[in-house]
């Protein structure tokens, strides 16, 4: 889009626009954003607690305690190198994963062959856009991707939720958490469009996410749990963790 032109029409002529107030390197959303995260996942041995082969702990948790029904199809946004999706399909879920870069979904397929698994499928593209992702969901869960997203793309999160997620179907997710020991930043969002960026991701406290998720029926809000380097789970504090359920 041309920001000098007066050609606005559309909700999402002004998101793109307000997408392009950000500098091409905060891009992480879009599918310009692509050679960003190809770049993060491009060395398999960096430090990179998540980058292990181990599902979060909540998402064990939830099912462990009979809170997420086992089967049905799940659409896991950001999957990354696919974790959470190839812990889900062990379960016997139908799992799609999506997430922006080649270079994760390249290492996502990979873990698939090696594990077995047929139940799940991993898609390169922009979830707000893909025409591949082909609900209803039982189960849309994030582990990440939220937080990377500007303010202004929350209605287009909203609006992917409210067209995949199945009646009385169930939303998690994974995101940073404000306060003490958080990650990300805590900057009004009208500051991030003044700087440019995004300081690497927003975060949020339990009041804000229990105020998006506003049209969705509360389950669980609390801090992710820690988890040691031995455990079979991922888990870090810094993190909330949240599970809804579609009306």
């Amino acid at each position: 889009m041309d920001l000098n032109n007066r050609d606005i029409r559309t909700v999402e002529d002004v998101l793109r626009l307000l997408d392009g107030l950000f500098a091409p390197s905060a891009d992480r959303w879009t599918e310009g954003g692509a050679d960003w995260w190809d770049g993060f996942y491009a060395d398999r041995d960096k430090p990179v607690p998540f980058f292990v082969a181990k599902p979060d702990e909540n998402l064990v948790s939830y099912v462990e305690q009979g809170l997420l029904p086992v089967g049905g199809k799940v659409l896991d946004l950001g999957c990354g190198p696919g974790r959470n999706a190839l812990h889900l399909a062990s379960l016997g879920f139908d799992v799609t994963g999506v997430d922006l870069s080649p270079t994760a979904i390249a290492w996502a397929e990979e873990r698939a062959r090696e594990a077995g698994a047929e139940n799940v499928r991993f898609v390169c593209g922009d979830a707000f856009n893909s025409p591949a992702l082909d609900g209803p969901y039982d189960l849309v869960y994030d582990s990440g991707c939220f937080h990377h997203l500007p303010p202004h793309r929350r209605v287009s999160y909203l609006a992917l939720l409210d067209r995949v997620l199945a009646p009385g179907g169930h939303f998690a997710l994974t995101t940073f958490a404000a306060g003490e020991g958080g990650m990300g930043s805590e900057l009004p969002d009208a500051d991030f469009y003044r700087q440019g960026k995004l300081d690497g991701g927003l975060a949020y406290t339990d009041t804000e996410l229990r105020a998006l998720f506003a049209g969705l029926t509360e389950i669980d809000v609390r801090r992710m749990r820690d988890e040691p380097s031995t455990s079979a789970a991922f888990g870090e504090s810094f993190l909330w963790t949240a599970l809804f359920r579609n009306r």
